[in-house]
């Protein structure tokens, strides 16, 4: 029997399935007894898996990244210092920053694996940032221990998106698995979250799909507040306080050719 330690909290796992991956590999997934943290074996599969780095069935993206914009722009607004630099990473086409940007707040663009289309002039250029964001990227991680290790060099508050495990181990047939594109190899319980926060002396809170990893000593109701009144207009009531950035960008950019 294969034995592998969990490798956030580096207990004992059992295989809990195989599954057939890119329609083509047959790869084994392990699940830890103890944080709850269910994983595929090394993923050996991935420049295949990456050769579209957004992969073709997320029609979500734009819906996503408007909806997390406004969550986002309540929390930074009522928890954070609304003045300083912020950055989104794994940040895709640049979608979440230019939106973050257009309402007012200093946001920057860092991905190793696509183009940056939207927020071109507004790369990663300083070493520390008063947050960082990163939606939909933790199920990406083969170890999630050094990615965040690397994302609280940047900022000591991780602000991020991924869909929990609904049950133990869920069904072959959970949307979320990804087996066909073969990009989603980590998958957490509340508790696998809680104990990667606790690795690094970090504070956790939740709200459904969205996470933050902080070293800051936050109210846990407020946040909550927050995040509910951010569905019901909050987010207008921030953007009409802010001042957006969309044309002092666009002058920024003519003068920086």
């Amino acid at each position: 029997m294969e034995q592998i330690n969990c490798k956030i909290c580096g207990n004992q796992t059992s295989i809990a399935f195989n599954a057939k991956v890119l329609r083509r590999y047959d790869v084994k997934y392990f699940k830890c007894s103890n944080c709850g943290y269910l994983f595929s074996e090394t993923p050996y599969w991935l420049d295949e898996a990456y050769k579209n780095p957004i992969n073709i069935s997320d029609t979500g993206i734009l819906t996503r990244n408007i909806y997390f914009s406004k969550i986002v722009s309540s929390i930074i607004y009522f928890c954070f210092d609304k003045a300083a630099k912020y950055l989104d990473y794994a940040g895709g086409y640049g979608i979440f920053t230019r939106l973050m940007r257009d309402i007012g707040f200093d946001f920057y663009w860092h991905d190793d694996y696509t183009t940056n289309l939207l927020a071109r002039g507004f790369e990663k250029s300083e070493s520390r940032y008063e947050l960082l964001t990163a939606f939909e990227v933790f199920e990406h991680f083969d170890k999630p221990v050094d990615e965040l290790e690397k994302m609280i060099k940047l900022s000591d508050s991780i602000l991020f998106s991924t869909v929990i495990l609904p049950q133990e181990i869920p069904p072959k047939d959970w949307w979320y698995y990804g087996f066909e594109h073969g990009q989603h190899i980590s998958f957490y319980t509340q508790k696998t979250l809680r104990t990667l926060a606790q690795k690094f002396e970090m504070n956790f809170y939740s709200f459904k799909n969205l996470f933050l990893i902080t070293g800051k000593k936050l109210n846990p109701l407020k946040l909550k507040l927050i995040f509910i009144l951010s569905h019901f207009g909050l987010n207008l009531y921030v953007k009409h306080r802010m001042k957006s950035l969309t044309e002092t960008d666009s002058k920024k950019m003519l003068n920086h050719h």
